[in-house]
């Protein structure tokens, strides 16, 4: 089952202790379907759950009965209220008539919670999220532009920020951002589904941040290599061709503990030296660069 499936099925759990609030649900899978107008209002859905509890608050709240329809394949499920004097009465128990720029009314929400058991309905009938383990979106699917901008801008009343875009004659009202959609799935009653991306989160953070140490060490364990390996070249260099008695004691002494621990850090020369990790590589430096003036 897919994050998305998980999301409604938990929407689908909510118990609203007031009727004003399941009502606002109900408006909101309603206006958010397939259709919302005079000739015809209908949904469709994979999830059986979900047009189940549409035919049945259809039913409670409208005094409106329809079936739902199952697929040839049985993949998805449909209602449809093609009567117009069913239509009529659905759209006039929310405050709405024929004609004219299909908008949300918010004189639908009666209490503080209406909102957001709204938008739970509208995801259930048009909402998609990403599962956050592979990337962060969610949308709402809209087939009307007025519809679209008004969600728009109910979801800016909750302080969020959606953006829109257009797919396919579709209106797409979309979030991007991990926060934004967290909030979302906070607002809507999915807290369960929240925390869960969270900790998606908070996992994909730690590997972030153990990939680039594991990176910054690797780095670092490639320069010591490569500085070890052009010191000992140049060690054996002045060693061959001069002897190690030409550098100074100081340098000699230094040359003497690189070619015995060749692959030791400049920290751990600076412990076997007891000289400071700079004065160490002071040194190296210059029996290199002495080693770089022989011909």
């Amino acid at each position: 089952m897919s994050f998305s499936q998980d999301v409604k099925n938990e929407l689908l759990k909510i118990e609203y202790e007031s009727s004003c609030c399941e009502k606002s649900m109900l408006y909101g899978m309603l206006i958010f379907g397939k259709s919302f107008s005079a000739y015809g209002i209908s949904m469709q859905t994979e999830n059986e759950k979900i047009a189940n509890l549409y035919k049945k608050l259809v039913k409670k709240y409208c005094n409106v009965r329809c079936a739902v329809h199952v697929s040839p394949k049985g993949r998805s499920y449909s209602v449809a209220i093609t009567k117009k004097s069913d239509c009529d009465k659905i759209l006039g128990a929310f405050g709405h008539s024929d004609g004219g720029s299909l908008k949300i009314n918010h004189a639908n929400f009666d209490c503080q919670n209406c909102p957001n058991a709204f938008l739970a309905g509208a995801f259930l009938s048009c909402g998609t999220v990403s599962d956050p383990k592979k990337d962060y979106h969610l949308e709402f699917t809209v087939p009307y532009m007025n519809l679209s901008r008004s969600l728009v801008t109910f979801l800016e009343e909750t302080e969020l920020s959606p953006k829109l875009s257009n797919r396919k004659g579709y209106n797409i009202v979309y979030f991007k951002g991990s926060g934004a959609i967290e909030d979302c799935l906070y607002l809507m009653g999915a807290s369960s589904a929240m925390f869960e991306m969270m900790n998606v989160e908070i996992v994909k953070d730690i590997r972030n941040k153990a990939n680039r140490t594991a990176n910054c060490e690797t780095a670092n364990i490639d320069k010591t290599v490569r500085a070890s390996l052009a010191q000992m070249e140049a060690i054996e260099k002045i060693e061959r061709t001069r002897g190690l008695d030409y550098l100074k004691s100081d340098l000699k002494e230094m040359a003497v503990l690189r070619r015995d621990n060749p692959e030791a850090s400049l920290s751990e020369l600076s412990k076997l030296s007891g000289m400071s990790r700079s004065g160490v590589n002071h040194r190296l430096k210059r029996i290199v660069e002495i080693a770089e003036e022989i011909d």
